[in-house]
C-alpha cells in the first residue's frame, strides 16, 4: 500500500486538508504533516534561521496529524530529512482554499509543497478548488484519489509535478477533466495607505480577487468551463529558446 504525505499551505485546521486525508485513505496509507498557521501566499519559503517544533494534533475525524511551526515546505523537508519513519511515495498538497493557475504557482505555499516534494525525487501533486470563500471540498477529494493510483501505476518524469485545480461547482456541472498549461493570470491589487494612530503611513496590498485570460488550452480557460484542470510542471525553469540565442552575443567577463 501506498504510504501518501498530505500537507497544505492554509493549515492544520483547514477544511479541505481533511477532505483530502479522508478520501486519500481509500487508497493508501495516509500522514499528514501541515503548518500550524496559514501560510497562504508564502511561496517556497524555507526556515532556516530559527528552530522549528513539531507537534502533534487531532483532526476532526479522531486520528493524528503532524503539525510544525515551518512552512508548507519545511514539512515536507522534516519527513525526506528523518522526523517521520518512511520516506512517502507520494506527496499531496491541499486541497487549498483559491486556485493556482498561472503566475501563482510563484507565490502558492501549495504547490511549493508539491514542488519541495520533486526536490526531494517524490512524486507530488497539488489539488485547488477555485473559490475564496467556503467552498464544498467533496468532489476535488474524490477526483484527487481516483487520479492517485494514475500517478504511482504510472509515474511522473524527474523534476515533474501536476498541478490540479477544480472548479467550485456541483459534482453535476463539471465538464470533465483537460491537461492543460499555464495561463496568464491578471493581477488586480491596489496599495492602501492609512495612518495609525501616531501618524504614521502603514500599508495593505489589497484589491479585487484576480481574473485571467481565458485562452484555450490554458489552466485558466479549464476552470472558466467548469473543467478540472491538469497541468504538468517541471522545475527546469530554463528558456531554452533564448538561451540558444544568447550563445550569440558578446559577453565580456
Amino acid at each position: 500500500m501506498a504510504y501518501i504525505l498530505v500537507t497544505n499551505d492554509d493549515g492544520v485546521d483547514a477544511p479541505g486538508l481533511l477532505a483530502l486525508k479522508t478520501a486519500l485513505d481509500k487508497v493508501g496509507e495516509v500522514v499528514v504533516f501541515a503548518p500550524d498557521r496559514n501560510w497562504s501566499v508564502a511561496g517556497h519559503t524555507r526556515i532556516m534561521h530559527k528552530p522549528l517544533r513539531v507537534g502533534h494534533v487531532k483532526l476532526l475525524d479522531g486520528t493524528m496529524a503532524y503539525t510544525t511551526t515551518g512552512t508548507p515546505s519545511d514539512c515536507v523537508a522534516l519527513v525526506v530529512l528523518g522526523i517521520l519513519p518512511r520516506k512517502p511515495d507520494l506527496v499531496v498538497s491541499g486541497i487549498n482554499l483559491g486556485a493556482n493557475v498561472g503566475q501563482d504557482l510563484t507565490y502558492s505555499g501549495t504547490v511549493s509543497a508539491a514542488m519541495e516534494g520533486v526536490i526531494s525525487g517524490i512524486p507530488s501533486m497539488a489539488v485547488s478548488l477555485d473559490t475564496y470563500h467556503d467552498g464544498d471540498f467533496s468532489y476535488a477529494a474524490q477526483f484527487a484519489s481516483r487520479l492517485v493510483p494514475t500517478i504511482l501505476e504510472k509515474g511522473l518524469p524527474p523534476g515533474t509535478l501536476l498541478n490540479v485545480n477544480v472548479p467550485n461547482v456541483p459534482a453535476a456541472e463539471i465538464c470533465g477533466a483537460q491537461v492543460t498549461r499555464l495561463g496568464k493570470r491578471v493581477y488586480r491589487d491596489v496599495l492602501i495607505e492609512r495612518q495609525d494612530p501616531q501618524g504614521r503611513n502603514y500599508y495593505w496590498i489589497g484589491g479585487e480577487p484576480p481574473t485571467g485570460v481565458i485562452e484555450e488550452g490554458t489552466d485558466i480557460w479549464a476552470l472558466a468551463h467548469n473543467c478540472v484542470s491538469i497541468t504538468p510542471l517541471h522545475l527546469d525553469m530554463t528558456e531554452y529558446r533564448l538561451l540558444e540565442e544568447m550563445q550569440g552575443w558578446e559577453i565580456s567577463s
